[in-house]
């Protein structure tokens, strides 16, 4: 008798916490799903997506700001190869104008001065680095201070830079040919200049960009 009992509590208990169960978690589960349903129908009625749209706009934006300012589309339709003469460094103080070569090994340094292969080239964005021997082309450069022109005559045309800093660091600084955000022109030679022997320091001179004059490609 007392354990017919005790199955009928243990059976009303279960049906009890099942009905519970049932219409609680149920109805979150029917809720759940028709939310994923109708998620999963707004997602395949809607318009498909162009992420292209806005890369073109934005070209064509920039297309507009380089049309108005003329600069061409790509600059150098033809990169320099190693060791070819690729233009004039101009410096009214000296009044010199050398022949720049792409490239720094000796064989470029020998002839003029040289064109580090891993930076831009003259008249783009971002830093473009010029090398030369102090006891060569560069005998003179101690005497080019803040505010002198430059100028880079190029097949893409003449680019107008003006000296903004003079640095001295060491030859293994490598800050000197870090990226920058604006076009920029580093030209740099060993220091000092009467040293006998390798020397330890770099002469640096930081330049920006102030004017152009594109020619026709």
């Amino acid at each position: 008798m007392m354990k017919r009992l005790i199955v009928l509590v243990l059976s009303f208990t279960l049906i009890v916490g099942g009905l519970w169960f049932t219409t609680t978690n149920g109805y979150k589960f029917l809720k759940g799903y028709f939310l994923f349903k109708t998620s999963q129908e707004q997602t395949v009625s809607a318009e498909p997506i162009e992420p292209l749209e806005e890369s073109k706009e934005v070209e064509e934006l920039v297309n507009q700001r380089e049309e108005q300012e003329g600069i061409p589309d790509p600059l150098y339709p033809v990169r320099p190869s190693k060791g070819e003469h690729m233009g004039e460094l101009i410096i009214p103080k000296l009044d010199a104008e050398l022949p720049i070569y792409h490239g720094t090994h000796e064989d470029e340094l020998e002839k003029g001065v040289g064109h580090f292969e891993g930076s831009v080239l003259p008249g783009e964005s971002d830093n473009s680095v010029l090398s030369g021997h102090r006891d060569t082309v560069f005998r003179k450069l101690g005497e080019v201070e803040r505010g002198d022109i430059l100028i880079v005559r190029t097949i893409a045309g003449e680019f107008t830079y003006k000296v903004k800093r003079v640095r001295i660091v060491d030859k293994e600084d490598r800050t000197v040919i870090v990226p920058k955000p604006t076009p920029t022109l580093t030209v740099s030679t060993c220091y000092p200049f009467d040293f006998i022997g390798s020397a330890p320091d770099r002469y640096i001179l930081v330049a920006d960009l102030i004017s152009s004059e594109y020619n026709e490609h």
